[in-house]
């Protein structure tokens, strides 16, 4: 029984990163209406800029939050700008074509910068544990979800309570009616797109420390993100929080209880995918 209760604590402390990424890929979806294959490259910036403050400048990756979210915003703006904003009216295989273009232009990159190695952002407290009772949360991860569930919180308020966050949400519902009361709609998508690819960011420093750095980190999140946002459905921010609880807690189990399970474990969003779409097929038309 602590087994299986200790690996529940764990996926749902993974389900913390796991929604802040999916919750940066909903809103691009909902809002700007474009299927970013390059969201998971946006998680590589902001993990390469955790390693390269910590390893210049000595910058504890708590400190360094807030420059590499600032870091993917400016990107993430720039690729609406330079690339997105002409194929908004494009069929969608153009965007997303473009889009996983993008992701490997970006990986590609880091790779002839970075290389192919791994890079590990090692604060002292990395390896500092949390008992609580036979329970032990690990002090990064716990953190981690404590950070993606305040940031969390923050987008809900801000999506509500803003006038910029209820012109995304306009946008979001009718694309025509906002520009007929004033609403830029270009500003709005640009913001919801670099506002995506800074919480993306964000996760990005957090796995730098929890994971590692590398080129091609950012691909796996991408899939799991993808997976969480068919699962809650297109552009669903309220539902993304249960089903990223749902999709790191069955990971949590498969890879303790199955064996081999760790091979098994990237495989678990594809069967997510497939249910999710098999249900919308069929159980959602009843």
């Amino acid at each position: 029984m602590d087994l299986l209760l200790q690996t529940l604590l764990n996926g749902t402390l993974a389900a913390g990163v796991y929604a802040l990424v999916a919750s940066g890929l909903a809103l691009s979806v909902g809002v700007v209406g474009i299927v970013n294959f390059a969201h998971g490259e946006f998680l590589m910036i902001g993990a390469f800029t955790s390693y390269l403050l910590f390893t210049a400048r000595g910058l504890d990756p708590l400190l360094a939050l807030g420059l590499a979210a600032l870091a993917a915003f400016l990107v993430g703006a720039l690729v609406y700008h330079g690339l997105l904003r002409p194929v908004l009216l494009a069929p969608e295989l153009n965007q997303m074509l473009l889009t996983f273009g993008l992701s490997v232009l970006l990986q590609n990159l880091a790779l002839l910068f970075f290389g192919a190695d791994t890079r590990v952002v090692a604060p002292p407290y990395q390896g500092s544990a949390v008992r609580l009772g036979p329970f032990s949360l690990g002090v990064v991860p716990l953190g981690a979800f404590l950070l993606s569930a305040l940031l969390l919180v923050l987008l809900h308020l801000f999506l509500r309570r803003s006038r910029l966050g209820l012109a995304m949400r306009a946008v979001a519902q009718n694309r025509l009616a906002p520009g007929l009361l004033g609403i830029e709609l270009h500003q709005v998508y640009l913001l919801a797109f670099g506002l995506s690819a800074a919480l993306a960011g964000v996760a990005g420093v957090m796995l730098s420390v929890m994971l590692y750095a590398s080129p091609t980190v950012g691909f796996a999140y991408t899939l799991k993100a993808f997976a969480i946002v068919v699962m809650a459905g297109l552009g669903n921010l309220t539902g993304v929080l249960w089903a990223a609880l749902l999709l790191a807690v069955a990971e949590a189990v498969v890879s303790t209880y199955l064996p081999g399970g760790g091979g098994w474990v990237e495989a678990v969003f594809f069967l997510v995918i497939f249910l999710s779409l098999l249900y919308r097929s069929y159980g959602g038309r009843g």
